[in-house]
């Protein structure tokens, strides 16, 4: 399917962290990285050197792939698919490269934004404030990290924002800008203290789809 890279023979993943399109009676129209999903008909698209959506929950998600008659991937589809074929730890590697994936990024966009709040910054609203990604040196656009790619052709796995899977509970993976290391490091981090309908700035996806025969 395009835009996607067949994994093992046997299932394609996006290239590209999803971004999203409005479907409306008069054709896709644009849609913004930075905006709540809020009940709106979206679906997702994978492509190259755009912002990838954040600010979504794996329902939102798992809704804006099957628009695109795709899916969200299986927990272990995507970590084959970040481990490559030979698989690493990283998309690029058993070593952590610096430089290699959006995953060193040291201030916080919430620090920057509400300085004065504390704990309270950590909340809904603060929590999905579309200005966060939008501050410089935090979210890159797809495929900009150009060693952050696995020999199954997917940028992107290891930081960015995290990726929804298809757990009905709620998992994410691979971490994001500010953090790719606390709960496991490169394509086996691994966070499941979200439901299925958690969003805020760092939250995003990409799908996957069987083959065609």
């Amino acid at each position: 399917m395009a835009g996607m890279s067949l994994v093992a023979d046997a299932f394609c993943i996006d290239r590209y962290e999803a971004s999203l399109v409005l479907v409306t009676p008069d054709g896709d129209k644009p849609f913004s990285p930075y905006d709540m999903v809020k009940g709106q008909k979206v679906r997702a698209i994978s492509r190259a050197n755009v912002a990838p959506q954040a600010y979504i929950s794996r329902n939102e998600a798992d809704g804006a792939c099957k628009a695109s008659h795709k899916r969200l991937c299986q927990e272990a589809e995507w970590v084959q698919a970040c481990e490559g074929k030979r698989p690493t730890a990283f998309p690029y590697g058993d070593d952590r490269r610096a430089g290699y994936c959006n995953d060193e990024v040291q201030a916080s966009p919430l620090a920057k934004l509400y300085p004065d709040v504390g704990d309270d910054a950590y909340t809904f609203e603060p929590m999905n404030d579309p200005r966060l990604n939008q501050v410089p040196g935090t979210l890159a656009r797809t495929g900009h990290f150009a060693h952050c790619k696995s020999s199954y052709g997917a940028y992107d796995m290891v930081g960015n924002v995290h990726e929804w899977v298809d757990d009905p509970a709620g998992t994410f993976l691979g971490g994001y800008y500010l953090d790719t290391h606390i709960n496991g490091d490169g394509c086996h981090y691994k966070t499941v203290a979200h439901d299925a309908d958690y969003h805020d700035y760092s939250t995003g996806f990409r799908c996957c789809a069987d083959p065609r025969r």
